[in-house]
């Protein structure tokens, strides 16, 4: 009998040393049993997801060039710069003028604009061009020779457009400079152009840097979302990097690791059976859990305990929990799309746990059997 007692007391000892178990993560009970009431706004936001968090979530949008660069469409026309060349011709009414001959009523004239952006005239001297559009120069041209041609008509074309262009380089076929059309060219126009990426849409990454200001967005972006493709300025650089994404899986799951996405879109039901499904002999099917960042606009639409001081550009550390007790469960993981860099995890079942601990005593209660026997 006092060997009995022992044992117990033993027992107990070790069941409250439980929480001391190896373990892949916290448990379900850990990650949502504050009930998210009482942490900080500094700390996550815990969303179960359902038809109202999967519809918000499907709706995000990935706007990061239309945010950062507001260019519309051109309409006050290309404007001259350093290098440019453009070819000025002048037809007079009449002959024997400056610029008119019996043989002709019209002069050709090519120049380059120089380093100060101005070009040179015969007979309307030298002009500042940089800056401003072809119309601008044709008039000024026309104005200057008002009083020294007959009746000057002056047009203006531009035969190499050096300033008005943009750079781009990386995974691109052709990289290079290329020159922005008069009507304006969007980033998609100029990739096209380049031969467009060696890789598929959904692995290329663009970056767009214009001055101090960069952006960067999943090509497929700029199909998806037609508010990205905006139109170039010009020395914009573009960069196109070759840039899978992935998700990475923890805890009870077949195989934990880093899982590319390998299509264009993956839903979370698609992400767990690359994962090897739920471990039946451990997992909570209670306790899978999305971490990622939201947008703060997203985050608001989820929960009202967004920091209501954070602004546009923010971003909210969001625990998506799925129960498949509930069987809507399955078809939410059809609808709910992963993102780049988002973290699954499937908590252990506390009986699970439970079967680590039998497995740490048995050697104990062996032992104590053993010593049992002997004694009587």
């Amino acid at each position: 009998m006092h060997h009995k007692l022992l044992f117990a007391l033993a027992i107990v000892g070790i069941l409250g040393g439980c929480s001391g178990l190896p373990s892949e993560g916290p448990s379900a009970m850990d990650i949502s049993a504050a009930d998210i009431e009482s942490l900080p706004q500094t700390e996550y936001i815990f969303v179960p997801i359902d038809a109202n968090s999967a519809n918000v979530a499907g709706q995000y949008r990935l706007t990061e060039f239309s945010r950062n660069f507001k260019v519309g469409a051109p309409g006050n026309g290309q404007r001259l710069g350093v290098g440019d060349r453009i070819a000025v011709t002048i037809w007079e009414a009449g002959e024997n003028g400056l610029f008119s001959t019996v043989n002709g009523k019209n002069t050709n004239v090519e120049s380059v604009v120089d380093e100060n952006g101005m070009i040179f005239i015969p007979y309307a001297g030298r002009m500042r061009v940089a800056g401003r559009t072809v119309e601008t120069v044709r008039q000024n041209i026309e104005a200057n020779l008002v009083d020294k041609a007959i009746q000057p008509q002056v047009l203006v074309n531009v035969k190499g457009n050096v300033s008005n262009s943009a750079v781009i380089v990386g995974d691109i076929s052709k990289p290079g400079r290329y020159p922005i059309s008069l009507r304006g060219t969007r980033i998609l126009d100029l990739i096209a152009g380049a031969g467009g990426s060696k890789y598929p849409t959904y692995e290329t990454v663009v970056t767009l840097k214009r001055k101090d200001r960069t952006a960067t967005t999943v090509l497929e972006n700029l199909f998806d979302y037609p508010g990205n493709n905006i139109f170039l300025s010009p020395n914009d650089n573009i960069l196109l990097a070759h840039a899978p994404r992935s998700f990475t899986a923890f805890g009870a799951v077949d195989s934990t690791k880093e899982y590319r996405f390998e299509s264009r879109t993956i839903t979370l039901a698609e992400a767990l059976a690359r994962a090897g499904g739920l471990d039946d002999k451990r997992a909570d099917a209670g306790g899978v859990f999305l971490f990622r960042f939201e947008d703060v606009e997203v985050a608001r639409q989820l929960s009202d305990k967004v920091d209501l001081q954070a602004v546009s550009g923010y971003k909210v550390p969001v625990v998506y929990r799925l129960n498949f007790k509930d069987p809507k469960a399955f078809f939410y993981a059809r609808y709910f799309e992963l993102r780049d860099k988002d973290i699954l995890y499937v908590a252990n079942h506390p009986t699970a746990e439970f079967g680590k601990f039998l497995n740490i005593i048995q050697p104990g209660i062996t032992s104590a059997r053993s010593v049992d026997l002997i004694t009587r």
